[in-house]
């Protein structure tokens, strides 16, 4: 007969692990409390109060192109969220362009083409050993601040005006249809991945093609150009005494802040991309070129898929070192969420309230980026049986 006697709990690990790590919560707790006490003590000592009550009070100063509606009369609050969209439009944007960027000199790394290869290679090892902070200095400076006068503007692809107050770029007009068309093109990019994942799924299990998934993508895509280009309702810049009119305009300092962090990250995203690709093993690229693919089918259908379940976790590190390095805005005047909370925080003497709420906002926002990318991470791993 089996021996069915209980394990006494303070014998049982599954029981000491559960208490192990009450312990520990309970410890960290007391610490946080008495480190939150003595600051609170010594602010009082010092005839200073702690609180967050000041943040309704008016900001007294101006913010210049804000992102939404923004009266000095506004309060503290308000200018806050000024620097969080501002920041966020500097993540959001880097991120994408960096990953383009990063992912096409990456592949270049690996190029047949001599001259492809070593533009690459310079472009990563130049961009990645010298520091972030000059390279906002240079392009802010020496390019931005150097570019032409409004009133003779250079002119790049007949819509896009390049002056040293900024860049003036085509951009949508807010209405029903545009609004639609950017609702039609967001359903079509989320049924082109269920489609290209039937495809990936077809292919692994029969080994057939999938081509009708394959040709529903591309009807997506060619849908979404046309909504793209005859649906949504453009603005774009025109120049009119001495004035450019229409399009949107990106501050030197919002320009500079995106191009020399997305560039600068991309450096170090391409070198992801170039490890990832070449620890996939090569005969995968030898079974993969004996069916008779091209080089860029190889690619895209049988290497790069693989080498995403290497690239994931440290692209994971590269986007969030780009959300933290976004703060160095603060070094070209760009009103981001940290330079403003510097500036509220010299005006309130609120110095360590403001610390606490920049820390929770980015705090915030790298756990976001960190939840996103570990979804997207578990989805390309291998499904074990």
């Amino acid at each position: 007969m089996a021996n069915t006697e209980k394990i006494p709990f303070w014998r049982d690990s599954r029981v000491l692990n559960i208490l192990g790590q009450i312990v520990v919560l309970i410890i960290v707790i007391i610490i946080i409390a008495i480190l939150g006490n003595n600051l609170v003590n010594n602010f009082r000592r010092l005839g200073f109060s702690f609180g967050f009550n000041f943040i309704s009070r008016p900001a007294s100063f101006a913010i210049g192109n804000p992102p939404i509606d923004f009266q000095p009369t506004d309060s503290y609050f308000r200018a806050i969220l000024v620097g969080l969209i501002n920041s966020i439009k500097v993540m959001f944007f880097g991120i994408i362009i960096a990953t383009i960027i990063g992912i096409t000199i990456g592949i270049g790394r690996l190029s047949d083409n001599w001259l492809v290869r070593q533009i690459a290679t310079i472009y990563v090892e130049t961009l990645r050993n010298t520091p972030l902070l000059l390279q906002l200095f240079l392009w802010y400076f020496a390019v931005f601040l150097k570019l032409p006068k409004i009133d003779t503007p250079l002119v790049v692809g007949g819509n896009i005006f390049l002056t040293n107050r900024g860049m003036d770029i085509p951009w949508f007009v807010g209405g029903l249809t545009t609004w639609l068309g950017w609702i039609f093109i967001l359903v079509a990019l989320i049924l082109s991945v269920v489609f290209w994942r039937k495809h990936i799924s077809i292919v692994e299990k029969t080994g057939n093609s999938g081509q009708i998934w394959l040709n529903l993508i591309a009807v997506n895509a060619i849908a979404s150009i046309l909504v793209f280009c005859f649906v949504i309702d453009w603005s774009f810049p025109k120049l009119e005494e001495n004035s450019i009119t229409g399009g949107v305009n990106l501050s030197p300092e919002f320009a500079t802040i995106l191009i020399g962090l997305s560039v600068y990250t991309a450096a170090f995203i391409a070198e992801v991309v170039r490890a990832g690709i070449q620890s996939v093993n090569k005969g995968q690229w030898e079974a993969a070129r004996a069916l008779g693919l091209k080089p860029g089918l190889v690619m895209q259908l049988v290497i790069f898929p693989q080498a995403l379940r290497v690239m994931i976790p440290p692209l994971t590190s590269e986007f969030l070192n780009l959300a933290k390095n976004s703060s160095l805005a603060i070094a070209i005047g760009y009103n981001d969420i940290y330079a403003l909370s510097n500036t509220i925080s010299n005006q309130t003497g609120r110095s360590v309230e403001m610390l606490l709420i920049v820390m929770g906002i980015y705090l915030t926002i790298n756990l976001i980026i960190s939840l996103i990318m570990n979804w997207f991470n578990r989805s390309v791993q291998l499904k074990e049986r």
